[in-house]
């Protein structure tokens, strides 16, 4: 299964005096078990991108196709669509309305016809993964932090089972322990199910550990793609772009620029290690 979008473009308030450009013609091709990262400063177009995957925006120009079917054809089910597409917002309190977490949580597969102990199980499941305990089932999400919140809205579209992911700033409240354990578990979500996954991230430390493809957007335009450490050896490009690098390898071009004939296209800090001890050797 894949998601494709193809020669796809959004303009704001098209046709009248307030129209803006918010997506500019690009192409991206979200594949079974890939993580793809989506990157660029703030007003690059990221949201807008990953809402039209989602079927939330549709296109100005081009077309979406979700296993080769256009997902804005006249008689696609766009609903069936968001079950297998699911997408986690920014903010998690948008998608948080019920009287109990485990209600929040049961939503979405009641309303792909499981039944109540159907929806339960898939709910208490995709609780756990998210590190919430069987504590959290009866409290309200409105008094859940923010980090609690984003969980719960993870929770939510996982206990779906979608086939694609799409995350919006995942780690967003959390704090480092809670940050490596909901990582660790996407990792392991996409290794059991296959599942695609679509981050959009501004710490370039998760990218460079969860992404095997990255596309870079800038003022709406696709910038560049490819592997964390192609885009990541682009640093003009990034820091045109308003991005930087991972610590590890911004670290790395600091000592080649002080002259130590050093690798700088690490993705982490044991990485970074290596190509320090290899360039004393």
């Amino acid at each position: 299964m894949s998601l494709l979008l193809q020669n796809v473009s959004y303009v704001y308030e098209q046709g009248t005096p307030m129209e803006n450009t918010g997506l500019h013609p690009l192409s991206l091709e979200v594949k079974d078990d890939e993580v793809l990262a989506v990157i660029g400063a703030t007003g690059s177009g990221k949201s807008t991108l990953i809402q039209m995957m989602n079927g939330l925006n549709k296109p100005s120009t081009g077309n979406i196709y979700y296993n080769g079917e256009d997902i804005f054809a006249e008689k696609y089910d766009r609903r069936r669509l968001r079950s297998q597409v699911g997408l986690v917002f920014q903010y998690p309190e948008y998608q948080l309305f019920e009287e109990t977490v485990l209600k929040d949580v049961c939503f979405g597969p009641k309303n792909q016809g499981l039944s109540e102990e159907e929806a339960i199980g898939r709910a208490r499941r995709a609780m756990r993964r998210v590190g919430l305990t069987e504590d959290y089932e009866e409290r309200s999400p409105f008094d859940l932090s923010g980090g609690e919140k984003r969980r719960a809205a993870i929770a939510g579209v996982l206990a779906m089972e979608p086939k694609i992911l799409i995350l919006d700033e995942p780690t967003a409240g959390l704090d480092p322990e809670g940050r490596e354990e909901l990582l660790t578990e996407l990792l392991a979500l996409r290794r059991e199910r296959q599942m695609g996954i679509v981050m959009v991230s501004h710490s370039m430390e998760d990218v460079a550990r969860m992404a095997d493809r990255i596309a870079v957007l800038s003022h709406g335009k696709l910038l560049m793609q490819g592997t964390p450490r192609e885009i990541f050896r682009e640093e003009s490009g990034l820091l045109e772009a308003g991005l930087a690098l991972p610590a590890a390898c911004h670290i790395l071009h600091l000592l080649k620029e002080k002259g130590l004939p050093v690798g700088t296209d690490a993705l982490s800090v044991e990485e970074a290690k290596e190509k320090i001890l290899a360039a004393f050797s």
